[in-house]
């Protein structure tokens, strides 16, 4: 790979993310001064659809940060951030039920969701050692046994961030027909919450794309290391 696509490449890596968390941000600020025809806040909507499934066991808590939201499958509970735990927009029924989809997907036993909590470990594991491997085996003379180990420990954070996919649409799709049957959101508002739920999804997309491609570039530099 010449300087200047190495450099092309690199840029890539760095623009998809920022470009995504752009979107994220830009559709989420948007949409968070809409607000719902009922009038719930992202609260309410998280207790009606995890009450309409059957889910009293699950709690729902408030947390700090933006955009902080999400499920904990150990303790069983839905975490929103302040704005959309109390907020009355699109962009809080969205979320908080996209993070309600992920405890019904756990009461369910969904398949993907069960894999990726059991892949978690061993991915978050690799996520943190595999780079140091690469580069020790780089700086030894291309070691080709250590950046092999570093491959095969990134394969696995790659994995998970792939498995991430399907969780994360599947939580999406169960957000949108539990707020639609619900009564949270009407007709005329279900373009714009799907809207929300897009620009999320594409986090999970330029993170996978991006891992993927490093993964990719690490083989062949292992390939060239082994001839």
């Amino acid at each position: 790979m010449g300087l200047g696509s190495y450099l092309i490449y690199i840029a890539l890596l760095m623009i998809i993310p920022l470009w995504a968390q752009s979107k994220v941000k830009s559709t989420y600020k948007k949409y968070a001064k809409v607000a719902t025809s009922s009038y719930m806040t992202g609260a309410q909507v998280a207790r009606q659809i995890l009450d309409d499934n059957g889910l009293y066991n699950v709690s729902i808590e408030e947390t700090r940060g933006t955009l902080s939201d999400h499920y904990d499958p150990r303790k069983k509970v839905v975490r929103l951030s302040s704005d959309n735990y109390h907020g009355h927009s699109m962009a809080a029924s969205a979320i908080a039920a996209h993070e309600v989809g992920h405890a019904i997907q756990d009461a369910e036993a969904y398949a993907f969701l069960q894999f990726r909590t059991k892949l978690f470990p061993i991915a978050s594991f690799g996520d943190r050692t595999a780079f140091f491997l690469i580069f020790a085996g780089i700086l030894l003379g291309m070691n080709s046994s250590l950046i092999l180990a570093g491959i095969v420990l990134m394969a696995f954070a790659v994995l998970f961030q792939l498995v991430t996919l399907p969780v994360e649409f599947d939580a999406s799709n169960r957000a949108m027909a539990q707020l639609v049957s619900s009564g949270v959101i009407r007709n005329n508002e279900e373009k714009q919450t799907k809207k929300v739920l897009n620009a999320a999804a594409l986090t999970y997309v330029a993170a996978a794309m991006v891992a993927v491609a490093e993964l990719i570039r690490f083989i062949l530099m292992f390939v060239v290391a082994d001839d």
